[in-house]
Order: C-alpha cells, then structure tokens, then sequence
C-alpha cells in the first residue's frame, strides 16, 4: 500500500479547510471591524509585497494592514 503524495495530503487539507470556513461563514453578518480587517490584510499584504517584495514584506504589510482596517471598521456606523 503506498501513502498519498503530499501535493495531494496538501490538497485535501485545504479542501478540508475551506469546507470548514465556508460552513461557518454565514453562520452571522459580520461586523464592520471583521470587514475592515480583511480588506485591510489584503490590501496591506499587496502593498506590502509590491514595495518590498517577498513573503516577509507580504505578510508584515498584510499584518500591518489587517490592524488598520481593524481599527478603521470599529469607527464606521452602521
């Protein structure tokens, strides 16, 4: 019996996650704090990877960004 290559533990690993994400995903309306920190790692992550390039520029702008969007979503009204 041969084990499964690990693109494939790799794969279902992620289907897994994404199968658990998307189960609780809609469990409630997020609040402008939950969405302003998302937006936030995205855009800071890309800013982030272009203007210094690399996984650490991309996560440290991605970090930097989710806390600003954090705070920016916690004053927003609703």
């Amino acid at each position: 019996m041969t084990s499964p290559s690990p693109r494939l533990r790799h794969l279902a690993l992620a289907a897994a996650l994404l199968a658990g994400l998307a189960s609780t995903g809609c469990a409630s309306r997020p609040t402008h704090a939950q969405i302003g920190t998302g937006v936030g790692a995205v855009v800071g992550g890309a800013t982030g990877h272009v203007l210094f390039g690399g996984p650490l520029g991309t996560i440290g702008g991605a970090a930097a960004g989710a806390l600003i969007g954090n705070e920016v979503g916690k004053n927003q009204r609703r």
